[in-house]
Parts: structure tokens; sequence; C-alpha cells
């Protein structure tokens, strides 16, 4: 467990190609156990000019595991474990709306989930808990990213809602055309129940959700080529090492206790009584919920 007022350690989730950063020093991969199952990969440990920082490929080196099947609950386990504090994670999406053109970065900070088939909590029978979610994404990091973003001349919005998807298809044309009706602005596979989860472990926790190409409401969708989206991610992948590495000392500053009540998520969340706790759950949750169940 990480108590408040821990100094940053800066979690990367995300693919390959963020990691790979001029500058990270005393690196080393390293397995992190966690009681909920196997994490999608060993954590990359390193620096960033003096920042320390962890780094998990979501998907797995090599991109074995599809969006349903990543343990997400070992994820945040795994890097609560390894004392990360604040998570930025970085994805692929299509955009749903005309001016977020590929190659944009969307700086979501709501979320609508449709996933149906993923592990939403660490809690469960024996040990229940509700945690606020009405803000999903952290404002401070949200903020931080955005400047980042000007900083190194990456296209970003600041703001806008992701639709979490179940997959592994894509939608179907009405489908799409129902989330545009819903106001959403980009849509993609992995965010849920990652940021559910994240604020559970009392984490701080923002997302860049990078446009590789226009969902299938799009009439030009069908035209465009797989050797196109290739393009529009490798280029992202590069913007997302730039954002990285130019936002991790921003973050490096924070002494204290989130000022957005992250990393006290739990004071009030957890309902059932101290008498009727399950042992097991509560050994389970020490990485989690430790704090609290003290």
């Amino acid at each position: 467990m990480t108590e408040p007022g821990t100094p940053p350690v800066i979690g990367v989730i995300g693919g390959s190609g963020v990691y790979d950063i001029d500058g990270l020093e005393n690196t080393r991969w390293e397995a992190v156990a966690s009681p909920f199952g196997a994490p999608s990969d060993e954590l990359l440990f390193g620096e960033l000019a003096g920042q320390r920082m962890v780094f998990l490929p979501r998907h797995g080196r090599g991109h074995r595991i599809h969006p349903t099947g990543v343990n997400y609950r070992a994820n945040i386990d795994a890097l609560k474990r390894a004392g990360v504090t604040e998570i930025l994670s970085v994805s692929a999406c299509g955009s749903l709306k005309e001016e977020l053109a590929p190659g944009t970065f969307v700086i979501a900070d709501q979320f609508i989930d449709r996933t149906i088939s993923r592990e939403k909590s660490f809690f469960g029978p024996g040990l229940v808990a509700h945690v606020g979610f009405g803000h999903p994404v952290c404002g401070r990091l949200g903020d931080a990213v955005d400047e980042a973003c000007r900083e190194v001349g990456i296209q970003a919005v600041r703001g806008g809602t992701y639709l979490a998807m179940e997959g592994p298809q894509f939608s179907t044309v009405a489908e799409s055309n129902l989330y545009r009706s819903w106001g959403c602005h980009v849509i993609g596979m992995t965010n849920m129940p990652e940021a559910k989860l994240a604020r559970e472990a009392e984490m701080c926790y923002a997302t860049v959700a990078m446009v590789t190409d226009y969902d299938c409401w799009h009439p030009d969708h069908d035209h465009v080529s797989v050797e196109a989206i290739i393009k529009v991610l490798l280029e992202n992948a590069e913007k997302g090492r730039a954002l990285v590495k130019q936002v991790a000392p921003k973050l490096a500053g924070r002494a204290e206790v989130c000022s957005h009540g992250c990393h006290t998520a739990l004071e009030h969340a957890i309902i059932t009584a101290p008498d009727a706790r399950d042992p097991d759950m509560k050994e389970k949750l020490a990485a989690i919920a430790g704090r609290v169940l003290k």
C-alpha cells in the first residue's frame, strides 16, 4: 500500500512504443505477483530525469492479449505494489467526431462503459466498497498532459467522452451512430475498467486517447488502407514517447496528497462492518486498501 503524500512514482500503461524513451535510465524488467492473477507482463522500472517511472505493456510485449483478456485487476494491483501513485494511460482509439482527425490526442475526462465481460472491482462478497466516480480522471494530471502536449507540438483536445466497448470486434455502423448521438468523442476497448480500478486503488489516473482513424460511421472509413492506419500508429507512438518525456518532470513536484482526492478515494467507501469483513478478502486487498483496513 502507498500512504497519501508519498513522493510520486509515475506508471505508464500502453504499448511497447511508449516506453522506448531516450533518457530512460537504470531500467530493469521485473515480475510483480498479484493475488488477482497474472498481470499482462513484467513491469519495466526506470528513471527519467530523476523521476521514478514504471511501465506496463497493457497487451503484453508483442501484443499477445486482446482487450477482454487483459487482467485489469492484476495490472493495477501490480502497479500499486510497485509503488506507483499516478497512472498515465495511453491507448489507440477511433474518432466519433469529424474534427478529431487521425493523429489527434484526446485527453478524455469522461467515460461511458459498454464492456460486459470484465471484472470491474477489487471488492466483492465479504468486503464491499463504493467509490465516487463522477469525475473519473485526475484533473491535475489532465492539465499537466495538456500543457506537455502543447509544449511538444502535439495536436490535443482537452476533455471528451471515451466510449469503452467490449470488442474484440469493432462497432457496427448503427452502434457507431448511436454513440455519436450520445455525444461521445472517441471509442476504444481498453480504458474500462482500468480507470475504475485505479480509483479504487487510490491512484491518480489520466488517459490519452490517440486517434488512429475514424470509426465506421465516417463515409470514408472503408477507404482507409491498413498501411495508412499503421503509419498513424507509428506517428502516434513517436508523439506518445515525446509526451511521456515532457510530462514526467511536471508530475515530479507533487509532495502532498493529490488535491483532487484521488489518493484518499477509499476514505469513506468501505461499507462492510469491521467485524463482518472476510479475512481472506482483507489479505487479498492488502496493497489496494490496506491503508483503510488497518
